[in-house]
């Protein structure tokens, strides 16, 4: 059992982090959740006025919210089982007995994220614009020219591959997870007849699935918050036919561009509960294929 003594220098040294977390996280979540409750409008907030679950029920019957919304969902399906299984191809192929140099390839691999999102939805912009090297390929195989960012039924691939570029942190994970796999279980596999595939599927993807479950999780959150590359190629504004009106895009328009602080509130919170019922979802789902060697 802890005495006072050291539970007064444990306070001590954690105060700097509840400082922090209640100044700037607790702080300002019970504040929007207040604002959700009134009309506040940042060019005049000296008319703020509580109107209950107004902004709530506008939310729900909002025709924006709903669009924006399966803009974001179907994003979701498109970057995330892709966002999974590209780095797992690339953290398979970095593991390979095989293959030379995996020092170089996996810096090689890593280095896009570092580029700063901005500086990177830009030169993605440039990639991708019809006089860009991608394009310049397509037409080298006769496929012709792609408006990438100004075809609405195009806009979801081409965000999805500028996503690929950020798999970085996601096939360092997936590598050290492939690394802790005991090698016994794969010669046992060989004796047994198993061929390679047979032992990636039967052996790998078991011993890492809490590695893909945990990227599952961070990788749906994040399509979720998705905003930075779309806010940049577009301007703030919806992309062709508001197919990039993501719902992190509308929240800012609201809150920043219109002022409606108190909605925009509301749409934070909206997000916030959707976030925790798919995530609770998810670990619920959890325990039918996510294997933990400790039984836990």
């Amino acid at each position: 059992m802890l005495k006072n003594h050291d539970r007064f220098w444990g306070l001590l040294f954690l105060s700097p982090w509840i400082l922090g977390f209640l100044l700037f996280t607790a702080g300002p979540m019970v504040t929007s959740l207040w604002f959700s409750l009134t009309d506040y409008n940042l060019a005049k907030p000296e008319q703020v006025q509580f109107i209950g679950l107004a902004n709530w029920g506008h939310m729900l019957t909002d025709p924006l919210v709903g669009q924006s919304l399966l803009v974001t969902l179907k994003f979701l399906l498109w970057s995330v089982p892709i966002g999974l299984v590209f780095p797992l191809g690339l953290a398979v192929l970095l593991h390979s007995e095989h293959l030379m140099g995996k020092a170089l390839f996996r810096t090689l691999f890593y280095a896009p994220q570092m580029i700063p999102g901005v500086a990177a939805a830009l030169i993605y912009t440039a990639m991708f614009n019809p006089q860009g090297p991608i394009n310049a390929f397509l037409n080298g195989i006769g496929i012709g020219t792609l408006d990438w960012f100004s075809d609405s039924r195009l806009v979801m691939p081409a965000l999805t591959i500028v996503g690929l570029a950020g798999v970085g942190n996601t096939m360092i994970l997936m590598l050290s997870g492939l690394q802790s796999v005991p090698r016994e279980l794969y010669e046992s596999a060989t004796i047994d007849g198993a061929n390679g595939w047979i032992s990636f599927w039967r052996i790998s993807v078991p011993m890492i699935s809490p590695v893909i479950f945990y990227n599952l999780v961070l990788s749906v959150i994040g399509s979720f918050q998705y905003f930075t590359t779309a806010y940049l190629l577009y301007e703030g504004q919806g992309g062709p036919e508001n197919s990039a009106l993501f719902y992190m895009l509308n929240l800012y328009k609201e809150g920043f561009v219109f002022f409606n602080m108190g909605y925009a509130s509301t749409l934070a919170w909206g997000m916030f509960v959707l976030c925790m019922v798919v995530t609770a979802v998810l670990f619920g789902t959890s325990k039918r294929w996510v294997y933990y060697a400790g039984g836990e």
